[in-house]
């Protein structure tokens, strides 16, 4: 009999346990965040000058704003930010339809936020995917 402990992550979503479709890593996770931060630091320092990385007023918000722009249209475009396309992991909807525009808007605004993608739940899902029926899985297939 198998118990909840042993289930494979994302079993319960009926998503592979390898291989593309199977749900991403923290790892790659986490560095997709990191690819895009620092992408919309490069960026935010191109368009407004490098006083977004100390300066007050409005600077402040420019790398953020970009960020959110970024993520939001990249994943709405293309199921995944710039940071995941180069790690091979996208965002899908768990019901199989698509993501349309408000999901990832509503998703990245969550994000930039902080708080729900710390708050972590079932299928390595955080509240923010639990809450939009999203999960972020591989887009690449598995290495034997």
């Amino acid at each position: 009999m198998t118990t909840p402990q042993d289930a494979v992550p994302g079993s319960a979503l009926g998503l592979p346990e390898r291989g593309a479709g199977s749900l991403a890593s923290w790892g790659s996770r986490i560095a997709a965040l990191v690819i895009d931060w620092c992408a919309a630091m490069a960026v935010a320092m191109l368009l407004f000058g490098p006083g977004v990385l100390g300066e007050g007023g409005w600077r402040r918000w420019a790398i953020l704003g970009v960020f959110f722009v970024e993520k939001a249209l990249l994943t709405a475009l293309t199921g995944g930010s710039f940071g995941q396309l180069l790690r091979g992991i996208g965002v899908i909807r768990v019901d199989g339809g698509r993501l349309g525009w408000w999901r990832p808007i509503v998703r990245t605004a969550l994000i930039c936020l902080a708080l729900p993608a710390l708050l972590i739940g079932a299928d390595r899902r955080s509240i923010t995917d639990l809450g939009l029926g999203t999960a972020v899985v591989n887009r690449r297939p598995a290495v034997n």
